[in-house]
């Protein structure tokens, strides 16, 4: 009866560690957020709130708070479901269309919603549009928020349609722009009153970072739309409303290089950026051999996920360290982008005492303020206590508990046949699984095996392949932006686990001189204060004696424990 007892708590321990692996539910949290922080008065705006669950209450919320300065013309819901890693999140939005009722600085007040509150959000609106229309009915007009930009920082493009009328068949010019990485953002629209005329107002968004320092010209952008008219009858194929074009005026931007005393670190020309840990458990309340996990977070508002640097956990003695896989996404927000990163690591005491991790400094430059500033994690000190005693008998036999037990105290059994069918048929599955992974390996090694006319290109995955082509490409075209790009994704795919994100991580997995001089040919090129006239031959030669010697040589993957999974003890 015991041996039964003690294969309940197994199975137990089993189901709860299938529980957590399935997900584990997301705490409520409640923001709220605008489309545009700058209006005109008699513009609309879009306010939105946002639940990370399934909130009931969020219909109901009161915006009564809102009436002293914003009207509120339409409200709706919306829902949404999404699974990632294995945790499943639903939200709910409640959107708002609200029209200011005066110029000046006005306030959003915070929302309440259940036990979470809002932060209040400022909106600048203006006396009036600073257009005239005049007799026109379509406008169409470009703008950027800025006449300057840093290299690699990012300038936001405005195109606003402007129409009294209705149209049908609009279409705008592609954006084309050499030298420069373009990413789409959503599209804006609402309604503006001028000169007692209800007009619709659509704003197509761009957020631009340039590659090369100099002058970015972004030329003119052409706009073309039928006013749209009744048709006559059902057999009128054709519209019969007049067709409208209109050009915008082409704009210069000069994009300043990198300062000359910015210290020797990844350049973060930023609006502003912030850092931050979190913590699974309290990190004072650990015992040796027990996990806690640290996630360090960075956010920064106009850069893109893939410039913030990665956060290298070096190692200390007294603890075990396992870096999971980094998680990068970008962010659209009323400013433009926010580049988010977040670096985790299992952390696992191996010793009683006083461990202290270092402090985490990030430099970056502020592009509001033109100055050099440091986002800072301090230092900080962890006392791990000694390791709990065990519980377990000696020998770590776990079939047997004491005959104090809840089953044997009350006499309960449990059927041997009914309580394991379950775990006979997941072994069952388990030993299948096993069986065609060993099966799919064998017969890849068997295909691998008839083609050896590659050596090198063998020990290389598709990604790696693939990204060598487009660095040799690059090189031979004398493309600087692009072979910077593709170095980085090469050496990335060489190592296979996603923590080569810039080029002094690259030197640092190679260690190579010739490949360091031709990497600061190139970077010099890229933001030095002369840009173009890059030749891509010396970068080329060295990445292709590199790639000769990449699977023989002693400081490859195996070998070098700042790209280890499981760094050694």
């Amino acid at each position: 009866m015991t041996r039964n007892t003690g294969r309940s708590y197994k199975q137990f321990a089993v189901l709860l560690l299938f529980t957590l692996l399935l997900g584990r539910p997301a705490l409520a949290t409640v923001s709220a957020s605008v489309d545009r922080s700058e209006v005109a008065l008699g513009d609309t705006l879009v306010l939105t709130l946002s639940a990370s669950e399934d909130d009931e209450n969020l219909q109901g919320v009161d915006t009564s708070h809102l009436a002293a300065d914003f009207e509120v013309l339409s409200r709706n819901m919306r829902s949404s479901m999404s699974l990632i890693n294995g945790v499943q999140t639903q939200s709910r939005e409640l959107r708002m269309e609200i029209a200011p009722r005066r110029g000046g600085t006005l306030t959003i007040p915070p929302f309440s919603v259940g036990g979470s509150r809002t932060q209040a959000i400022r909106i600048q609106v203006d006396e009036r549009p600073q257009v005239d229309p005049g007799g026109e009915v379509v406008l169409f007009d470009a703008e950027v928020d800025s006449d300057e930009v840093y290299v690699q920082g990012q300038l936001l493009l405005t195109l606003r349609i402007q129409q009294s009328i209705n149209l049908e068949r609009e279409g705008i010019s592609e954006l084309e722009l050499e030298g420069a990485f373009v990413v789409p953002l959503e599209q804006k629209s609402y309604q503006r009153r001028m000169n007692g005329r209800l007009w619709l107002v659509r704003e197509v968004r761009f957020a631009i970072f340039p590659e090369h320092s100099g002058t970015l010209t972004i030329p003119a952008q052409q706009f073309s739309a039928r006013e749209s008219a009744g048709r006559r009858s059902l057999f009128d194929p054709g519209p019969r409303g007049r067709m409208l074009r209109r050009s915008t005026e082409a704009l210069n931007i000069e994009v300043r290089p990198k300062p000359l005393d910015y210290p020797a670190a990844d350049w973060l020309p930023a609006r502003s950026l912030q850092v931050e840990e979190e913590w699974s458990q309290n990190p004072q309340e650990l015992r040796v051999g027990e996990s806690v996990t640290r996630t360090i977070r960075i956010r920064g508002e106009g850069l893109q996920g893939a410039q913030l640097p990665p956060t290298l956990f070096p190692k200390t003695d007294g603890l075990k360290l396992y870096p999971d896989q980094p998680q990068i996404e970008d962010r659209e927000i009323a400013g433009g982008l926010q580049g988010v990163r977040r670096d985790s690591v299992a952390i696992i005491p191996t010793e009683a005492g006083t461990i202290t991790l270092p402090a985490i400094e990030i430099p970056w430059w502020d592009s509001t303020t033109d100055s050099l500033r440091t986002a800072v994690i301090p230092a900080q000190t962890l006392k791990i206590s000694a390791a709990a005693g065990n519980l377990a008998p000696a020998g770590g036999q776990l079939d047997s508990v004491p005959a104090t037990s809840p089953a044997a105290a009350t006499g309960n059994t449990v059927d041997p046949g009914a309580s394991a069918l379950p775990w006979q048929l997941l072994a069952l599955f388990c030993a299948v699984g096993w069986a065609l992974t060993v099966f799919l390996a064998w017969r890849r090694g068997r295909r691998g095996a008839g083609h050896l006319e590659d050596p090198v290109g063998q020990s290389e995955s598709l990604d790696a392949r693939k990204a060598y082509r487009n660095l040799t490409a690059a090189c031979t075209s004398g493309a600087a932006a692009p072979a910077r790009k593709a170095i980085i994704a090469w050496a990335d795919a060489l190592v296979d686990e996603g923590r080569v994100t810039s080029l002094n991580e690259v030197k640092a997995l190679f260690a190579d001189s010739g490949l360091n001089s031709a990497l600061e040919g190139l970077e010099a090129s890229l933001f030095g204060s002369a840009a173009g006239g890059w030749n891509g031959a010396e970068l080329k030669a060295a990445a292709e004696r590199l790639r000769k010697n990449w699977p023989g040589r002693s400081a490859g993957k195996a070998n070098r424990p700042e790209f280890a999974l499981y760094p050694a003890d």
